[in-house]
């Protein structure tokens, strides 16, 4: 059974807790439903093949993108864990008998992630802020600058600061490097999106060596 997300039963019904329904999005090739146990539900898709998608690569991506798709709608109406493409269960059974054993620790997750998303902080190394340096300085500036560049080692030193820096104020994990560009992903309050925009022009100028470019409102999907 291909499973999107855990998500707290509450919202799925009017009552105290949640005065609205959610509204569910369409699946990657039918309707959605959902099983519920207890205090948490799973967002599941019944009739899908995710084997004969996996035949054909055109339907492979795109399943990918409806994946991802499916959980941020459904994250911006209620606090969700996303689960990773191709998460299936083999039974509903199967299923419920996980939620019943991992109904604490799911209720504790979604407890901490309330009103929260993931932002992604991508840092680029600002190789052309250390060229200007060097042809405008002289003398000995000149000596120090051209010493700096040649320590690999001073970039990595003020990306490990930075990230120190965020760790005081946000839960912050590290990502893979792509083409030199480092990632890093914070945990923030959604409601405080303009505070976190307005921290990161300050660790940009606190640390010139990184150009810091700051992502949308994702799921919290490396915090599940």
């Amino acid at each position: 059974m291909y499973t999107y997300a855990f998500l707290p039963s509450s919202a799925l019904s009017a009552d105290e807790a949640s005065l609205e329904t959610i509204a569910l999005p369409a699946g990657l090739m039918g309707s959605l439903a959902v099983i519920s146990v207890a205090t948490v539900s799973a967002l599941v898709e019944p009739e899908l093949d995710l084997e004969m998608i996996q035949h054909n690569d055109g339907q492979l991506m795109q399943a990918v993108l409806n994946h991802d798709r499916v959980i941020r709608d459904l994250f911006e109406q209620t606090t969700l864990l996303p689960l990773r493409f191709g998460t299936c269960f083999v039974s509903q059974a199967g299923l419920i008998e996980h939620l019943q054993a991992q109904q604490q620790n799911y209720c504790r997750k979604l407890k901490e992630l309330a009103g929260k998303a993931e932002y992604s902080l991508k840092c680029r190394p600002r190789q052309e802020l250390k060229a200007a340096m060097a042809i405008d300085s002289k003398g000995t500036d000149y000596f120090l600058v051209k010493k700096q560049r040649f320590q690999p080692q001073t970039e990595l030193e003020h990306l490990h600061q930075l990230q120190r820096a965020i760790a005081q104020t946000y839960r912050v994990l590290s990502g893979e490097s792509q083409d030199g560009v480092e990632k890093l992903y914070l945990l923030s309050d959604r409601q405080q999106e303009a505070q976190l925009q307005q921290q990161c022009q300050q660790w940009q100028a606190e640390y010139p060596h990184w150009q810091l470019s700051l992502g949308s409102a994702l799921p919290p999907y490396h915090f599940v």
